[in-house]
């Protein structure tokens, strides 16, 4: 990447003998929206703190627009915070909140005004700038935070996990609106969140991290797809996983349940007899062959689960449960539990795992 507008190089973080962030690097572009994601204590958190100046690294540098600000004040680097609790000031009106940021920079009162003006015509609160906090919804709480992280103009959006505290319907809205936003702006966007549907759904790149790591930074569509890592592949979507062992690894050969499939492809670094793990998505299964899928396993049908437009299947293969969805024909009934079945896969969709 070209002169990334973001640059974290080498960043580590210790607390005491506990190493919370290990050897982190990421270029992000200018404009870019990123997603860090992972699950409770991968270190993503003390990772945006870090960027925002709210904690030190213990080693590594931070570059923002070719300027080292890794040991600047947080007031010093022109970025934008918003947290998980909304931290509006309870005794300030809607556009007092907004204004604090400008008032403290000592921004005129007529360009403030005008700012503030933007701002709520921005997060669609024109009329409720003289309500305060208590006053709104969550939502709105939230939308309020945004701007006035917004309202000084920051270089450099930080939000850590700003909707989690809001329902699953309002969640998905201003999950939206933040990255419609985003757009308008043009502004640089790092996003902290444990919910894999959030990132994917927003983000131009993913950052999954693992015990204070990128395991992998990709697209969405790489990320779900072609997971590089056990964990990754794990942490994000659905899996269904299988045992196998390697029969010829250069044809690709595996048997699975005492069954023979073929990969199409070779198994670099693998031999005849080694053990290797198979993941394949739920969406990726059939039941029953058909002409995109001729790879095939036999099992039973474990249990079905009527879900309306959409009938989850879990079929055992083996000692292994393999789940698949399947779109409700009101002419076709469901299959039976306990009865045989067919599960039909493609052999690209087969991802072998690595650690």
């Amino acid at each position: 990447m070209p002169d990334p507008f973001l640059s974290i190089q080498s960043v580590k973080k210790s607390f005491g003998e506990t190493a919370v962030v290990r050897d982190f690097n990421l270029d992000v572009g200018r404009g870019e929206f990123i997603s860090f994601l992972g699950p409770s204590g991968c270190g993503k958190t003390t990772m945006l703190r870090m960027v925002a100046g709210f904690e030190e690294p213990s080693a590594g540098r931070i570059v923002v627009d070719g300027k080292d600000v890794t040991n600047l004040k947080p007031n010093q680097r022109k970025i934008g915070m918003v947290f998980q609790a909304y931290a509006l000031f309870p005794n300030l009106t809607v556009a007092q909140n907004i204004a604090f940021g400008l008032n403290v920079a000592g921004t005129p009162r007529a360009e403030t005004a005008k700012r503030v003006s933007e701002m709520l015509v921005l997060i669609g609160l024109p009329q409720l700038g003289d309500r305060f906090p208590y006053q709104l919804s969550g939502g709105q709480q939230q939308r309020v935070a945004l701007a006035r992280a917004l309202a000084p103009k920051p270089r450099l959006l930080l939000l850590d996990e700003p909707l989690s505290a809001l329902d699953a319907k309002v969640r998905v809205s201003l999950r939206e609106e933040i990255r419609q936003i985003q757009k308008e702006l043009g502004i640089t966007t790092i996003f902290v969140t444990h919910d894999q549907e959030e990132a994917l759904s927003i983000s131009d790149r993913i950052v999954v991290m693992n015990n204070g790591r990128a395991d992998q930074v990709g697209t969405p569509f790489e990320i779900y797809n072609r997971p590089t890592t056990r964990f990754v592949a794990n942490f994000v979507g659905t899996l269904n996983v299988l045992e196998g062992q390697v029969v010829d690894a250069g044809a690709g050969t595996i048997q699975v349940a005492g069954q023979t499939i073929e990969l199409g492809r070779s198994l670099a670094g693998r031999s005849g007899g080694d053990g290797v793990s198979l993941a394949l998505r739920p969406e990726a299964v059939s039941l029953g062959r058909t002409p995109g899928r001729p790879g095939a396993l036999n099992g039973t049908i474990a249990d079905v689960h009527f879900l309306g437009s959409v009938i989850r299947v879990r079929t055992k293969v083996g000692d292994r449960t393999v789940s698949l969805d399947t779109f409700n024909d009101p002419a076709l009934p469901p299959p039976v539990s306990g009865s045989a079945a067919e599960i039909a896969f493609a052999p690209r969709d087969l991802m072998v795992l690595g650690d």
